[in-house]
């Protein structure tokens, strides 16, 4: 059985091993693949994996001996899943491996928010410290979380995860979903509606799927309803928010600050309104990075690949 990884860098740059799905068949991976030659590193493959190399359905209709795609990461708009499954082609995808982590770095990114960690000691490092003179100063202002509302937009693992570090910063929790959950657990907790969440949250932040309904969600319109001490998180997906609205509000002092793992394009162009916005942290799409979260991966894309090859998929996924 001949399995190709398009696209494996990302997932295991060195620090992993690929041995599981070797175990499978006759294993070949590529750091990247550029879109012209999907098709032909993919001829004669009974097996694809993608992380975010597209399998579009003019790739799809023409791999005659396709019978599996294996996407190495939750999100699946990569693959034309209804070509694929059109096809009679099993697609599945890696739900769940990133909640710790997503969660931590989504915590990470508000407490550079409050405290600017890095840019206080690149002062110091520079000698700021020593010449000053007072035994302490501060470059931004510094914030304290206990008692702040924190507003999660999508209450699933990760919302939810979050919501358990912000409780144990002593944060109040305002939260939006499809599905509303008993949480009679949290006495810090109350469900709410968008506009409600918008106006009375301290911190927002994006915890949804991307959809075509929630794509733009955070927008000029929303935005102009957070208060100006207001942060804005987004370890989502990039198209939830409109940038460029975004980047009015930083820069007009409509909100405090924000902090992105995600945008809309990625890698993002050099023209990106938020390069220059004010008080905006952008880091690459590496909330989910952490090494035991890609190694939880690899483990269910290789169960995955397994169950598949037994008769017994799981994790499919479908359009």
């Amino acid at each position: 059985m001949k399995i190709v990884v398009l696209d494996g860098y990302t997932l295991n740059p060195g620090d992993l091993s690929w041995i599981g799905l070797k175990m499978l068949g006759h294993l070949t991976v590529y750091d990247r693949t550029p879109a012209n030659l999907i098709l032909e590193r993919c001829e004669g493959a009974e097996i694809v994996f993608t992380n975010k190399t597209p399998l579009g359905a003019e790739v799809i209709h023409q791999l005659s001996n396709l019978q599996f795609i294996g996407v190495l990461a939750t999100g699946y708009n990569v693959v034309d899943v209804a070509a694929a499954t059109a096809s009679q082609i099993i697609v599945s995808n890696v739900p769940g491996y990133g909640t710790a982590s997503v969660a931590q770095f989504t915590i990470a990114l508000l407490l550079e928010l409050c405290h600017r960690v890095q840019r206080h000691s690149d002062s110091v490092l520079s000698g700021k410290w020593s010449r000053s003179p007072d035994f302490s100063y501060w470059d931004s202002p510094l914030v304290e979380l206990q008692g702040k509302t924190i507003g999660i937009i999508g209450f699933g693992d990760i919302g939810s995860k979050l919501g358990d570090l912000a409780t144990a910063f002593g944060m109040n929790i305002i939260a939006t979903g499809r599905r509303r959950t008993g949480q009679g657990n949290r006495k810090n907790f109350a469900w709410a509606d968008l506009n409600t969440l918008l106006a009375e949250s301290d911190v927002v932040s994006l915890h949804c799927p991307l959809y075509p309904e929630t794509q733009g969600l955070i927008n000029a319109d929303r935005l102009q309803r957070m208060k100006h001490s207001a942060f804005l998180l987004n370890t989502s997906r990039g198209p939830l928010v409109v940038e460029e609205d975004l980047a009015i509000a930083l820069n007009t002092g409509q909100i405090a600050g924000a902090a992105i793992d995600v945008l809309s394009t990625e890698p993002p162009s050099l023209g990106n309104p938020l390069f220059t916005a004010k008080n905006c942290i952008i880091t690459p799409h590496i909330a989910w990075a952490t090494r035991e979260a890609r190694e939880r991966l690899m483990g269910i894309a290789v169960e995955n690949l397994s169950a598949f090859i037994k008769g017994t998929p799981i994790n499919i996924v479908k359009s």
